[in-house]
């Protein structure tokens, strides 16, 4: 949490001319990002004085600054715009500024707190660890839990048939348990894509300063720092497969996003399908019942809405256009720079925030207290025509059809048009029994 307490500007010049020059969208770079600036800061300095290279005393003032702004102490004193130079310079500034500050007036802001570093590696470093701190410790634990509360509600339903749909018209039975452990499913893969890109987000371009050569850095720093860094988090942080690649390049950031967006995908397929499976309550759907969290009209008395599917469905769509806006961001690596990292990093952790937010939302507020409306599902079971499909074995395909055509036409039951039609009710009996439709491999009676 920030310190309300702290109303002291403890910044310097840099960021100064930074707030002045970039009066844009009056939102600061993502709190994630400015900690884990404080934090690299702070190994960094315990670093340098370990390799004789930074007076222990300053260093220590140096680390214990650094500490604070990694604690969340003092997220007020990162005021600069988001939409600033694209390399992250001014954070970068700002940081150190905020701890030379702190730390004493011998210290400097460039040549001790930023002593082995460059904005170039330090930003996008802090970007990195910021993403991948936060999909670990946020994302995948609100992933599970929906997943969980989908599997769930899939043994809940095991026995609700109901007719399946494809192009949303009436397709052979289902149960509403199989449904519900697709969504499950669904939501485990995407949980699985997100970490199949942790290991290449905890690759940071850290000692590569300007441009990937380590110019001005101990032989030795980056290595350390990052053994510090992986011992206090509990992270894999690791060295790029390249330093020249990391530094010019953030496909990280870009993969990430990507499997991001997949996810976004598959939860607005699960809320999509939510909102109209309880549609009604009498002239929807209504297979489910949503649980009812507010009115859903001021004019039309009890009307209740899906609004947890609906506010999914919305984060789904700002994910989908964040990523958007970071493959841009990707494909400006110009040589050895990549200069769109503060807009990728406002849109990846964004994302992460409200995937993780939409998630619970879902999981504590909606699908925990789904019930199936078991009478409707069995209902829609017995009238689809479609159900013909299990008759095809026994009377063949052109059969099966003109006895659906002269139900669909009657008004009568697929059962009535076929005795009329010869079949018998032992084969009846045999083909059309729903719950054996929906489970046609399931050896239990």
């Amino acid at each position: 949490m920030t310190d309300s307490a702290t109303t002291q500007e403890l910044w310097g010049g840099e960021t100064r001319k930074a707030i002045g020059n970039f009066p844009v969208s009056g939102e600061p770079i993502p709190a994630p990002v400015a900690r884990w600036l404080g934090r690299i800061k702070a190994a960094a300095a315990r670093v340098n004085a370990e390799l004789g290279l930074l007076d222990e005393d300053k260093a220590q003032r140096i680390a214990a600054a650094g500490d604070r702004i990694a604690n969340g102490e003092l997220d007020d004193q990162f005021p600069i715009d988001v939409f600033q130079t694209g390399s992250g310079t001014s954070s970068n500034m700002n940081a150190n500024e905020v701890i030379a500050t702190l730390a004493g007036d011998d210290c400097h802001a460039n040549d001790d707190v930023n002593m082995g570093q460059s904005s170039n590696d330090v930003f996008p470093s802090a970007v990195h660890l910021a993403a991948l701190g936060e999909i670990v410790s946020d994302l995948l634990p609100a992933l599970e839990g929906l997943a969980g509360a989908l599997d769930a509600k899939a043994r809940e339903f095991d026995d609700v048939v109901k007719s399946g749909r494809t192009h949303w018209m009436d397709a052979v039975p289902v149960t509403l348990g199989q449904e519900f452990g697709g969504y499950a499913a669904q939501v485990r893969e995407g949980k699985a894509r997100v970490e199949s890109t942790l290991r290449r987000l905890g690759q940071i371009p850290l000692g590569g300063t300007a441009v990937g050569t380590g110019l001005n850095t101990h032989p030795e720093f980056a290595e350390r720092v990052r053994a510090r860094l992986a011992a206090e988090t509990g992270l894999e942080i690791s060295p790029p497969a390249d330093p020249f690649e990391s530094q010019a390049a953030r496909d990280g950031l870009v993969e990430a996003s990507g499997a991001l967006k997949t996810l976004a995908v598959s939860l607005t397929k699960i809320a999509n399908d939510l909102r109209f499976l309880g549609s009604g309550p009498r002239a929807g759907l209504s297979e489910i019942f949503l649980p009812e969290l507010q009115k859903g009209s001021s004019i039309m008395p009890g009307k209740v809405n899906p609004v947890i599917p609906e506010v999914v469905t919305q984060v789904a769509a700002q994910v989908i256009g964040n990523d958007q806006a970071i493959a841009v961001g990707g494909m400006q690596g110009h040589f050895e720079l990549n200069v769109f990292v503060p807009l990728m990093a406002r849109n990846l952790l964004q994302s992460i925030g409200l995937l993780a937010s939409a998630c619970r939302l879902l999981d504590e507020k909606c699908v925990s207290g789904i019930e199936a409306n078991r009478e409707q599902c069995e209902r829609y079971a017995e009238l689809t025509l479609s159900a013909a499909t299990a008759l095809n074995p026994y009377i063949g395909y052109d059969r099966a059809t003109e006895i659906v055509k002269q139900a669909a036409a009657s008004g009568r039951s697929l059962r009535e048009i076929a005795r009329d039609d010869g079949v018998s009710d032992e084969v009846l009996d045999e083909a059309l029994d729903y719950r054996k439709m929906a489970k046609p491999h399931d050896p239990r009676p």
